[in-house]
């Protein structure tokens, strides 16, 4: 049953609803059941709104949000083809080509970036099997970027909150570029709330951090999900734009709705990087485990993880990540024996020369028939 999102329109900002019915199912689920006849509409909300509630406060801003479809993956598919003008009314024709496109970086033994390879210097194994050639190989040092800021605004990290909303600010006014990046601002804690949508401006960015505040449990996941899904995903296909999440938390999650499997599954199939910055302490409570929670988010998603000793760290690790994000490789090739079948296949890249180490996704989801 394909299980529907909720949102709330603020004047602050967008907040997601609590309930355990607002977030769709993950992809695989949806695949699964696509074939099946579509669920009874519920039926029309008749309770008072309840400001304390989300679930019952302004149901007139409520939408429902559709299935997800198994069109956007990260396979790219060719430009639509049009008999006539995009004003002419005519249908247009999407022919689906079995192209991957990825994006990956390449440092040294000092950890350094080693921007000067060549397409010869790789080799690119897709579901365990070599492929025949690269149908393109580049360095993009200025990609266009689309950023998803999630600050985790639960009461574990009250004491650094302050610090990160500075450096999360210098960061962006020291990244983005006007008319040609842009980045959004969402919270979380025991609601997801967007605090600033997808803009150019650093000025409203800023507004939306320092907007943000403390609150209780804890929707890391379900952040995650919401960022690639519903915004990243539905954001202009291309791949000549980067699209990276920074995700600021200590890793606790309390209080979501889907897993951490499936917050990863859902940036793969938005092809999105997450970068972590953890927000513990040495030696507090579960830190280990929650910073490896943090760290398989990254990893499987090409990204990094940091974990800033002190809180004026934080700012250091906004630095790297603005230095990974402008120092990327970009190829593209075919897929040998591809087929239509929603599988999640591999992708392992290898460096000829010693000592250098390649970090991109893992693997990516085929689309299916």
């Amino acid at each position: 049953m394909a299980v529907t999102l909720a949102w709330l329109l603020a004047l602050a900002g967008t907040s997601v609803a609590q309930s355990g019915n607002d977030l769709p199912s993950a992809p695989s689920a949806v695949i699964q059941q696509k074939n099946s006849p579509p669920p009874p509409a519920p039926a029309p909300q008749t309770k008072p709104a309840d400001p304390a509630n989300p679930e019952t406060h302004n149901p007139a801003a409520k939408a429902d949000v559709p299935p997800l479809t198994d069109e956007k993956a990260s396979v790219s598919p060719d430009a639509p083809d049009k008999s006539e003008g995009s004003n002419g009314g005519a249908p247009t024709i999407t022919k689906q080509v079995n192209e991957v496109n990825v994006v990956f970086t390449v440092t040294d033994r000092h950890n350094k970036y080693v921007k000067d390879l060549t397409k010869g210097d790789f080799k690119v194994i897709d579901d365990e099997k070599p492929i025949e050639k690269m149908n393109s190989f580049r360095r993009e040092a200025d990609l266009p970027l689309q950023v998803g800021l999630l600050i985790d605004a639960s009461g574990s990290i009250r004491e650094r909150f302050k610090f990160e909303q500075e450096s999360a600010i210098e960061f962006l006014n020291e990244t983005l570029r006007p008319h040609f990046d842009k980045a959004f601002v969402l919270g979380f804690d025991s609601s997801l709330e967007m605090t600033q949508d997808f803009t150019d401006s650093t000025e409203s960015l800023s507004k939306g951090i320092r907007s943000l505040r403390p609150g209780n449990a804890t929707r890391l996941y379900d952040a995650v999900y919401y960022a690639c899904r519903e915004k990243l995903l539905q954001s202009a296909q291309s791949d000549s734009v980067r699209r990276a999440i920074i995700l600021v938390s200590d890793g606790d999650d309390n209080a979501s709705h889907v897993t951490r499997e499936e917050a990863i599954e859902m940036a793969l199939r938005a092809d999105v990087i997450i970068y972590t910055i953890s927000t513990n302490y040495a030696g507090m409570g579960d830190t280990d485990k929650n910073d490896k929670i943090l760290e398989r988010i990254s990893d499987a998603t090409g990204g990094r993880t940091f974990r800033p000793f002190q809180p004026q760290d934080v700012a250091n690790a906004f630095a790297q990540i603005q230095d990974d994000l402008r120092s990327q490789y970009a190829l593209s090739y075919h897929p040998a024996d591809f087929m239509h079948d929603g599988r999640y296949r591999t992708i392992e890249i290898m460096a000829d020369h010693k000592g250098l180490k390649v970090r991109s996704r893992h693997g990516y989801y085929a689309p299916a028939q």
